[in-house]
């Protein structure tokens, strides 16, 4: 079986196209797959499959094993082997997703894509649309993880996040990530973003539901930058740098928050062969 391996701001991911729908998803396979040490490596699979409505549907398997709505860094991957292996028609393309369709438009270099800006749609700021238990909207809400009160804000771009911006120390940091995936106020388990403002510059880092702590969440870097906006620590309608351990991606909340453009890199690394 033919893969690739593609990776945004360090974001990493084995692709494999699944137009005959005949491609292993159980999450045995997943997991041997994203091993680091006696797999290819990654943090999931992105199976690209067929869809009637749009270049490609995109199904997102992270490297547990358990299944995304959608993912940012992963769609901009998707955007270039579908461009450079001239599988979608131009530089403009439409990916369906879990977390709905997305308008990509990718940016091309001597022939080849090497980066997208992709529309990806309006946040969700509701409880039941993130999932999270209870009613109405969670901006600046509490919870309690490990004795200690924290203060967040829920956003949903199609998967949930919860965005935290208290001052914590790298050790608090590190502690609560995964306590707060799994926080029962979260009943699909949510990816936690620790934010600092630096220059107005957003500084995050993601603890990714799935798969950990991470190099770069694509859908992670436009729900700070809504969370941010929210709070007034960003603008609304330009552009705000978000800067991930792996870089930095370009985030434009529409100042009616009904939209959220995203723009970064994407890199093929290699393709290989599995041996199923």
């Amino acid at each position: 079986m033919n893969f690739w391996k593609y990776h945004g701001l360090g974001n990493d991911f084995v692709v494999v196209e699944n137009l005959d729908l005949d491609v292993p998803d159980d999450p045995d396979f997943v997991r041997r797959v994203c091993d680091r040490r006696t797999g290819v490596g990654a943090d999931g699979i992105l199976y690209i499959n067929p869809d009637e409505e749009a270049d490609a549907f995109m199904r997102v398997l992270n490297s547990d094993g358990s299944e995304a709505e959608m993912c940012g860094n992963g769609i901009r991957c998707v955007a270039k082997h579908l461009y450079d292996l001239s599988l979608a028609p131009s530089e403009r393309m439409r990916i369906n997703t879990m977390g709905g369709m997305k308008d990509i438009v990718v940016q091309v270099e001597n022939g080849q894509a090497v980066g997208a800006t992709v529309e990806m749609g309006a946040p969700r700021l509701d409880r039941p649309d993130i999932p999270m238990t209870g009613e109405g909207r969670f901006i600046d809400g509490t919870l309690e993880v490990n004795g200690r009160t924290i203060t967040g804000t829920a956003v949903s771009m199609g998967n949930p996040h919860l965005i935290v911006f208290d001052e914590l120390s790298d050790e608090e940091v590190m502690e609560m990530g995964p306590e707060l995936e799994r926080h029962p106020l979260f009943p699909r388990r949510t990816n936690v973003e620790f934010v600092r403002v630096e220059d107005d510059v957003l500084v995050v880092s993601v603890y990714e539901r799935g798969a950990g702590w991470t190099q770069a969440c694509g859908t992670g870097a436009c729900a700070t930058a809504v969370a941010a906006g929210l709070k007034g620590l960003a603008s609304l309608g330009r552009d705000v740098r978000v800067r991930l351990p792996g870089g930095e991606l370009r985030i434009n909340v529409a100042e009616d928050l009904s939209s959220v453009k995203m723009t970064g890199p994407a890199v093929r690394v290699f393709r290989g062969e599995l041996e199923e």
